[in-house]
This record gives structure tokens, sequence and C-alpha cells, in this order.
């Protein structure tokens, strides 16, 4: 199963990530666990500047901004060959 965090205090912008995460999880139809990181001491242990961030299998694949479904859907395939 693939750990899917989204990083972020619960501003729009972080509300806006999560849901793109969601949506990238079911249309490929993954097996995934999304979790809201909200705590700031454990948002700062993956050494990010700004919110939001996305972490797949924790490695950071984005901070500071709102990635496409896209960029998102290439992370969770690269997630999957790794794994």
């Amino acid at each position: 199963m693939l750990s899917v965090k989204v990083l972020g205090s619960g501003c729009a912008n972080c509300k806006k990530l999560e849901a793109i995460a969601h949506q990238a999880v079911d249309q490929m139809g993954l097996d995934a666990e999304i979790i809201k990181v909200t705590e700031y001491p454990a948002i700062m242990a993956y050494n990010v500047e700004s919110t939001p961030g996305l972490v797949i299998n924790e490695k950071v694949v984005s901070a500071g901004r709102i990635p496409t479904l896209a960029e998102v859907t290439t992370w969770l395939t690269t997630a999957l060959e790794v794994a």
C-alpha cells in the first residue's frame, strides 16, 4: 500500500492538494493511504520550508506549490515502480 501524506495546516491550498491526491489515487485505482499532516513539528521533520507539501512513501516530491494532477500521477507511478 502506498503512503501519501499531505503536509500543511489545513489552508485552502493544502485542501486543494489533498483533493488532487485523492483524485489521482482514485483514477489510478490504487491501494493508498492518504494522511493529512497538520502538526508543525511533524511537517518540519520532512525539511519542508513551505506548505503545501506532498510526501509519497516517505519521499518529499513537492513543497510550496500545488502540483498538477498529471504530476501527482507521475509521482505515484514512480513510487509503484520503486516499491
